[in-house]
């Protein structure tokens, strides 16, 4: 406590580190104010119904700040810019140009895959739009529209996300923390006060027991997230003595830190946009109408795919899945042993009983491997756990993003502690 208490006073008393935090601050509340303002001619009892009958939107409406369900000019959020992130990573895999600049070129190379990612955004908002425009006109939530008005709403909510990137991106620059992150944080931070008054008006004597085990349980999860967080696997590296003139340098031991959880909450939110995207256009393709055998093939294809997600089972263990995979994927994309392997022997460094070079290389490419197939596994449960908790507990309701959120949550909070860490030191030296 009284650490706390004193690193909050280093803050307080810092009027740089005060600036980030107001900016910051203030940059989600423009934020919030840009989710509650509605694209016109909005139906919103049948938005409300719509939305009750589509328990997977809810997921998409995190990445909103809720401005999904309120069909606001942010609705899209920056999933679009998540998913077009997840495809400049793919294409890394197979650049070996694009993998360069994104590992050897530093804070340039990344600046530039940043920007392309950017560009690739606005396509995929244009057909995100037009798809939840489609599938919401064939509910009833919005009137028919004409071409220009379609038109028109697809600028504004392309225009909406673009908006909500530039902000991610002021609030990275100017303020503390990963600004993208942030906003996902906020918007599930911004629904909570609304989910437990609902629990709080339906809560019933009968129910105590089960809410105390939950109340427990989540803070057991919340502890071991953070724990998984921020464990690591410490390898040992010693640096070799080297004589300059009458000066030694060198002979020194550290360690090189390799995290449990070298991707972060990243997989997860890789993992929901591949689930979320895909059904947001299967929606639109399977009430469009075709004539002749294509359209019927499109839309019992679309219909199938959907009715297979619909089932918790199937769903579950594709999310599962898709979270395991993208672990293994942004860890190969962002960990490069070979890389490591030749900075240690630039410097010096050697790791104790392991050949420098090559074998370096390979070592540290088991170890990641092996950690890395922990680190999954505790993502994927963390991410299937509500799932498996409201088949157990089906009076708890729907809590399909509990996990995914918690996760979320907790990692965007330890990261905001790092960065005022990293400022307050900063400023001490």
């Amino acid at each position: 406590m009284n650490a706390f208490l004193t690193k909050a006073a280093a803050v307080l008393r810092d009027p740089m580190i005060r600036r980030r935090i107001l900016f910051t601050i203030s940059a989600l509340v423009i934020f919030q104010f840009l989710a509650s303002i509605p694209i016109p001619g909005v139906d919103k009892l049948r938005l409300a119904s719509f939305f009750a009958q589509n328990e997977f939107l809810g997921l998409l409406n995190v990445f909103s700040g809720g401005g999904l369900s309120n069909l606001s000019i942010v609705m899209l959020g920056v999933s679009p810019y998540i998913t077009a992130s997840i495809i400049m990573n793919l294409f890394t895999m197979m650049s070996p140009k694009l993998k360069q600049m994104y590992q050897e070129e530093g804070e340039a190379g990344r600046k530039k895959f940043s920007q392309y990612a950017r560009i690739a955004t606005v396509p995929l908002a244009i057909i995100s739009a037009f798809g939840f425009i489609l599938l919401l006109e064939q509910q009833g939530v919005v009137p028919a529209l004409g071409l220009l008005s379609l038109i028109t709403n697809v600028m504004i909510i392309v225009g909406g996300t673009m908006v909500l990137l530039w902000i991610g991106e002021l609030i990275t620059e100017f303020g503390i923390g990963n600004g993208v992150s942030l906003i996902i944080f906020a918007g599930i931070v911004s629904g909570l006060p609304s989910a437990l008054s609902q629990k709080f008006i339906s809560f019933t004597q009968a129910d105590l027991p089960l809410y105390i085990f939950l109340v427990a349980f989540a803070a057991l999860i919340i502890y071991a997230v953070v724990y998984v967080t921020e464990a690591e696997r410490p390898v040992p590296v010693t640096y070799a003595k080297r004589v300059r003139g009458n000066k030694v340098y060198g002979g020194v031991s550290t360690y090189l830190p390799l995290r449990l959880t070298q991707a972060g909450v990243i997989p997860i939110i890789f993992a929901l946009s591949i689930l979320l995207f895909p059904q947001l256009i299967l929606n639109a393709l399977s009430k469009l109408t075709i004539q002749g055998a294509v359209g019927d093939f499109i839309n019992s294809a679309s219909q199938f795919i959907l009715n297979a997600l619909a089932d918790q089972r199937i769903y579950g263990a594709a999310y599962f899945v898709l979270v395991f995979l993208f672990t293994y994927f942004y860890t190969a994309v962002t960990f490069d042993p070979d890389s490591i392997s030749k900075n240690l022997q630039q410097n010096g460094a050697f790791i104790a009983g392991v050949r420098p070079g090559e074998a370096t290389s390979d070592f540290l490419s088991k170890i990641i491997l092996r950690i890395t197939f922990t680190g999954a596994l505790f993502l994927g449960i963390i991410a299937i756990l509500p799932l498996v908790l409201q088949g157990i507990f089906p009076q708890i309701g729907s809590i399909a993003i509990g996990g995914t959120a918690l996760l979320i949550v907790v990692s965007v909070i330890l990261d905001l502690i790092k960065k005022i860490d990293g400022q307050i030191s900063m400023r001490e030296y």
